[in-house]
Parts: C-alpha cells; structure tokens; sequence
C-alpha cells in the first residue's frame, strides 16, 4: 500500500462529526482481535484507525472494511481508550456515500433496502427486505427455500406491522438527508 498526502481536514471532520479523537488509538489491536469479520476486511479495524490518523482519506473511503463492518460495537466495548471506533466507522461510511465511494455495491444495496423498509414500515418488514434486496441484486432466489420453514414457524410476519410515531421516523430521515444534501 503506498500512502497519499495526509489530509488533516479529514481527520478533523471524523473527528467533529464523531465525537471522538481517532489521535487517542495507541494501536494495541484489541478491536481487531474482537472483531469477527477481520477475515473480510482488506484493512482491519486497528489498520483503519492508523489510516485515519494518517489522514488517509482516499484510502479508508475506497476500502471494503468501512462496509463490512457490522457495527456490532465489539471494537467499541473491548477498547482501552473508549474510542466508540463503530461510530467512527458509521461516519466513514456517511462519507464516502457522499463522495459516491461505496466499495461494495451488494452491501449498499442491502442498507439502502433496509433503510426503506424501515422509511416505509416504520420497523423493519424482513420479507419485504429479502424481496427487495434479491430482486435488485439479481438473486431473485436466494435463499428462497427458507421462505416456507420461516413463514410456517411464524418467525417472520407474512405482512408489515404498522406502528406509532411513523412520522417521527420521516423527520429522522428528512433530516438526514438535509444534513448529507
């Protein structure tokens, strides 16, 4: 890997957008050896937290790990400095959607499908996530033997629930995409 010019700029805005201090990771690796997509990952945790302190922002914004990341917040907890390194990833994440840099298109496709469902329904409706997402990634089968087991066993409901405060949730959303632009 051949490093590009620091950009402090970056550092500053994940830093101000974050609320925590990327400078404050000493590297000791503890959010990599708790994190059990490392395999996945083309930078790992602790390596993209070096990247970020280097300022490598072309670098982070195109890796794989940013949409790999479950945001499981086992980096988080497990920290000896109490950097929240899951929300520093939530904010990399926002970032490089707002500069057209998503590195894996099946996962974009996947959040941008939740998020809907989640807009739409006000909660998450799994069968009209599973249908979106396999119909646009063009798997319109996938895992579709699993549909009758899970529909018969009542683990998922065969249509979306409605809920209070639905347009509480617009207004998170709207605000959001203010905020993004």
């Amino acid at each position: 890997m051949t490093l590009g010019p620091a950009d402090r700029g970056f550092v500053d805005e994940v830093r101000r957008e974050s609320g925590q201090d990327p400078s404050n990771c000493y590297q000791c690796g503890t959010c990599t050896a708790g994190c059990v997509y490392t395999p996945f990952f083309d930078y790992p945790v602790n390596q993209i937290m070096r990247l970020l302190q280097l300022g490598q922002k072309d670098c982070i914004l195109a890796s794989r790990a940013i949409w790999i990341c479950a945001t499981c917040e086992a980096c988080t907890a497990r920290c000896p400095c109490e950097i929240d390194v899951a929300r520093i990833m939530d904010v990399l994440r926002i970032m490089a959607r707002k500069e057209g840099l998503v590195s894996e298109k099946e996962v974009r496709l996947f959040h941008d499908t939740f998020l809907k469902s989640l807009r739409r329904h006000g909660r998450v409706y799994e069968p009209g996530i599973l249908f979106g997402f396999n119909l646009r990634s063009g798997h319109l089968l996938r895992a579709a033997d699993l549909g009758p087991t899970v529909l018969r066993k009542g683990k998922i409901p065969l249509l979306p629930k409605g809920i209070r405060g639905k347009t509480s949730i617009e207004r998170i959303f709207r605000a959001y995409e203010d905020r993004i632009g």
